[in-house]
């Protein structure tokens, strides 16, 4: 899809200018003729800065759901209700993406459309939404809620990052710690030992060693450990069998794994119930939101279940044949196939796993704080060890 700059002719003979979403000059001429337009000339826009080309903001989309479903809700007509929003919008991308959209609707997309068009803010989910809305008519209490759903999402990726924050920033201080001391504390501690000609302990001379180490190579350890990272990243995006292995590892971790597991698991569910209870066939559903789980060996194991239900298997069984399922899942959904409340067994799935990770969270939170603390006070104990013991000695020498 390119975006084309162009001059045309309206009904009343004057000059329009303007800017059109068209696959090719071709689309973008018939496109201009339904607006009642006579395309003159037309050549590839300018591309947006790069900053304004990011994904916007979760909180850009949930303003964008609510706003849009209120002015629908009022009578507002769709592209009055664009132009609104995109005149109330800070984000710059996300304004420019919303005139964007205008421009297609007013070329004769529908919104659903309109969306597709724009991969990196609206995600096949979103779009799939959109149009089931579209067609029941009930757009607005679709777009309610993918905003109350995306208010989720936000408030759990927030809760989410707070088990990260600290650690971070305690692993900061102690690197940066490690580095004043081996660079400049040490060396000169190590001249004084020198000059005093005593016999240092083990610690001493493993610390005094670990320091001339990291001020003769320290750059290039940087160097190799940035160079290592980025080539495991590139292999990683080139090579599908190495991703899927490195994602399986993720959710095997110790303490970690289990939280991330049930943090997809949250977002799967809440998504698949939304999807199904818009109306959307459940193997569309599933091949919708496999790009929504972020973890590929989630991902092999929801193509795993489509493969099944396509041939024929019920979804409480497709779910149960994957070892990556726990069988909670399996047992409500199978509950809701047999009640004939399926997107409510869904969720309460991502209700209970929602609901789970907050709790993990907290745990591991209240655990690492302490850790912490003790791996930085046994840091501190080894270091004034390795320091203290040769200076007493001296002072008792001095004595002597």
């Amino acid at each position: 899809m390119n975006t084309f700059s162009y001059r045309a002719v309206d009904p009343q003979g004057r000059i329009v200018h303007g800017r059109l979403d068209a696959v090719s000059v071709v689309e973008l001429e018939q496109r201009l003729t339904r607006l009642g337009l006579e395309l003159l000339h037309a050549r590839p826009a300018a591309r947006l800065p790069r900053a304004w080309r990011t994904q916007p903001p979760r909180r850009e989309l949930i303003n964008f759901c609510f706003h849009l479903e209120q002015f629908l809700q009022a009578g507002v007509p769709i592209l009055e209700s664009l132009a609104d929003l995109g005149d109330a919008t800070e984000h710059p991308g996300f304004r420019a993406t919303i005139a964007s959209i205008r421009r297609s609707i007013e070329g004769g997309d529908s919104l659903s459309q309109a969306l597709e068009r724009h991969p990196r803010s609206f995600d096949p989910v979103f779009c799939s939404l959109v149009r089931a809305g579209e067609h029941a008519g009930e757009l607005p209490s679709v777009l309610r809620t993918l905003s109350t759903a995306l208010k989720r999402d936000d408030e759990l990726a927030a809760f989410t990052h707070r088990i990260a924050i600290y650690p971070a920033i305690v692993a900061f201080v102690i690197l940066i710690a490690i580095v004043v001391a081996l660079v400049h504390v040490i060396p000169e501690l190590a001249r004084l030992f020198q000059t005093a000609g005593q016999p240092l302990p083990f610690q001493t001379r493993l610390l005094i060693g670990l320091s001339q180490f990291v001020r003769d190579h320290g750059l290039l350890l940087v160097g190799a450990l940035a160079t290592v990272t980025l080539a495991y990243r590139q292999a990683l995006a080139r090579s599908p069998a190495l991703r899927r292995r490195h994602d399986a590892a993720l959710l095997r971790l110790p303490l970690l794994g289990p939280v991330r597991r049930k943090l997809i698991l949250a977002r799967f569910t809440g998504l698949f119930a939304l999807m199904y209870g818009a109306g959307i066939p459940i193997v569309d559903a599933l091949r919708i939101t496999e790009g929504t789980v972020g973890n590929t060996a989630m991902r092999d194991g929801l193509r795993q279940v489509g493969r099944a239900i396509a041939h024929g298997a019920r979804l409480s069984e497709a779910f149960g044949a994957v070892a990556l399922f726990p069988p909670l899942v399996t047992r409500m959904i199978r509950i809701g196939e047999n009640t004939g409340a399926l997107d409510t067994a869904l969720g309460n799935i991502g209700y209970f796993y929602e609901r789970d990770v907050r709790e993990a969270i907290e745990r591991l939170q209240a655990g690492i704080e302490p850790a912490l603390t003790v791996i930085l006070g046994l840091f501190l104990l080894a270091v004034m060890s390795a320091v203290m013991l040769p200076i007493y000695d001296i002072v008792t020498t001095i004595k002597l």
